[in-house]
């Protein structure tokens, strides 16, 4: 297997979770918060002010890029904010992890990174809100409008970071290769789709056209 799966997500359309189970059932990592574990380890900033700034847009942070944590990176020009330098470290960390085989790779603008990268897998996962609002609520044991407003609040912030820095439209068709609605089949039955997209995209079945392209279509 050499598919990388990268996946963003609508807060409380269980995209994570779906992650989770794919990267289980094709017996592949899995990588979220541990992207900015690596990228520390790489990089050499503090884990802490990477999860400071994990998929945050840059109007809310410009301040604290200009605090007392202000150095450079190893290599990395003097006028580079701090907010630069963290996703940096993290979009390298994204091209590292995805060098070294197949893997699940949860939001951090990992689309775009490896936009050049053939064994790309780009998805989307989102739900209609009344579902989401159900799912949070549940999970995070609360009413109904707050999980909402949490919703909300959250899905506006990947979007500001996702477009800043890819310049693409958060959760738009056309900038993945799939957009699934995780409510259609549940979240088994789209990790069910996952693995038959994976095994298209590495065992693809040629059309009859192609076998014969005498063939009328």
């Amino acid at each position: 297997m050499k598919t990388v799966i990268t996946i963003g997500r609508q807060y409380g359309s269980g995209g994570k979770e779906v992650g989770i189970r794919a990267a289980k059932e094709l017996g592949i990592p899995f990588y979220d918060k541990e992207i900015l574990q690596e990228a520390a380890k790489k990089s050499g900033l503090c884990q802490k002010i990477l999860e400071n700034f994990d998929e945050r847009p840059k109007s809310l942070l410009y301040s604290i890029a200009m605090d007392s944590y202000m150095f450079s990176l190893p290599g990395a020009g003097a006028g580079e904010s701090l907010e630069q330098q963290v996703y940096l470290a993290t979009f390298n960390t994204i091209r590292q992890l995805a060098a070294e085989g197949s893997c699940v790779i949860i939001g951090r603008c990992a689309d775009y990174a490896l936009a050049e990268n053939p064994n790309r897998l780009s998805l989307f996962i989102h739900a209609p809100l009344q579902d989401r609002v159900r799912r949070v609520a549940h999970r995070m044991d609360l009413q109904p409008e707050k999980a909402k407003t949490l919703i909300q609040k959250t899905d506006k912030r990947r979007a500001s970071y996702y477009e800043y820095y890819s310049s693409q439209r958060w959760g738009m068709p056309d900038s993945y290769d799939f957009c699934l609605n995780s409510s259609l089949l549940g979240l088994g039955g789209t990790v069910e789709l996952i693995r038959a997209m994976v095994e298209h995209k590495e065992h693809p079945v040629p059309s009859p056209t192609e076998i014969d392209p005498t063939r009328p279509n």
